[in-house]
């Protein structure tokens, strides 16, 4: 884990895959990325989390008049994250997921599509790069509302499951590669505090 950013309001943090944002329920769940910063910040507080399986950066609050501000820009969609992920199969070449998600509380922690008692749901998208040798295309997400799981299940929902995804995608996805191939690539957040803008990107590892 790489710290990129910090100063009085503000940390960012580059997450690798298959670490916790935050702990986990059990003893051997404590190890994360929040109580890793929170050792060197110990007024370090979450803004978002990312999955465990995904890599990218997380965007942390020092203290909490700044965590506030942070997750108000969050819900009045003034944070911009983009990631990049592979996906199974050849998607259209751009085009928006609307798709309401609830819980599937039988199956925790899955999600699901649920038309009727889901919450609005928006992903955009666009190809970056078709690969035939292997039927995958390399796919930009912009997601426009943050819910638990929305990139894995709305792209499953399409017909194009993201490679490696352990919960969505079939056995054969599934075990194509060792990783989910899901990376939270660029950000952009107004500073809490001066209101300048703040853009921050991180390399594809994949």
């Amino acid at each position: 884990m790489h710290i990129l950013y910090s100063d009085d309001a503000v940390l960012v943090v580059d997450k690798p895959a298959g670490m916790l944002s935050v702990p986990g329920r059990g003893e051997g769940k404590r190890d994360c990325a929040a109580a890793r910063v929170q050792a060197l910040f110990a007024d370090a507080l979450v803004v978002y989390r990312l999955d465990m399986a995904t890599s990218g950066l997380l965007l942390m609050a020092r203290g909490s008049a700044a965590q506030r501000k942070l997750g108000i820009a969050f819900a009045q969609r003034e944070v911009e994250k983009r990631y990049v992920a592979v996906v199974a199969g050849r998607p259209p070449a751009s085009g928006e997921i609307d798709l309401p998600l609830i819980a599937d509380w039988p199956n925790r922690p899955l999600q699901k599509v649920d038309p009727e008692h889901g919450k609005p749901s928006l992903t955009r998208f666009r190809v970056l790069a078709y690969n035939a040798a292997d039927d995958s295309a390399r796919v930009e997400l912009e997601p426009l509302t943050g819910r638990s799981h929305q990139l894995r299940v709305h792209l499953c929902a399409l017909g194009h499951p993201i490679v490696g995804d352990a919960l969505y995608a079939p056995p054969p996805i599934r075990t194509a590669t060792t990783r989910l191939l899901l990376h939270a690539c660029a950000l952009r957040v107004a500073h809490p505090t001066t209101g300048q803008p703040l853009a921050f990107a991180s390399a594809v590892p994949f």
